[in-house]
């Protein structure tokens, strides 16, 4: 599995990983930073964009997309705005973030919703705290987690 920066084309997959509508997660892809875990090999991920839109079908690297992360950094942290993917892409996805923080020695947030263990699990495996309660989503609870910087 190796980690690259997102690209429009990859847009559609996000949209399946999260439910969210495809252009939600184009607009996404231009207004954050987005890593993606991809499962295809160097070649199959080599020229995303070119291969989705030759027909218009996804790519064999999109559909190797195991996961992804978002985030932006504000003053003096660096924010998780979405990471979804399987437990394996999750671990790896939440490094990304983490060694940006880290070289900036920025802390890194994250909201994870009460029932999602996988990523609880990650979050504490690569180091966060939870730190309490966060917002309600659509009902849903929220745990904060904040990782500090070394």
């Amino acid at each position: 599995m190796r980690i690259r920066d997102a690209v429009e084309a990859d847009a559609e997959r996000l949209a399946e990983l999260t439910g969210a509508p495809t252009d939600v997660m184009r607009n996404l892809v231009h207004d954050r930073t987005v890593r993606v875990a991809d499962r295809g090999s160097i070649a199959d991920t080599q020229n995303v964009a070119a291969a989705a839109s030759s027909d218009g079908s996804e790519s064999p690297s999109e559909r190797a997309i195991a996961g992804f992360v978002s985030f932006d950094a504000k003053p003096d942290t660096v924010h998780i705005s979405q990471v979804e993917g399987t437990p394996a892409a999750l671990e790896r996805l939440l490094k990304e973030p983490t060694r940006f923080a880290s070289q900036e020695r920025m802390s890194v947030e994250m909201l994870v919703a009460v029932g999602e263990t996988s990523k609880r699990e990650a979050a504490e495996a690569a180091g966060f705290t939870e730190i309490g309660s966060g917002p309600r989503f659509a009902g849903t609870s929220t745990l904060r987690y904040r990782l500090e910087p070394p």
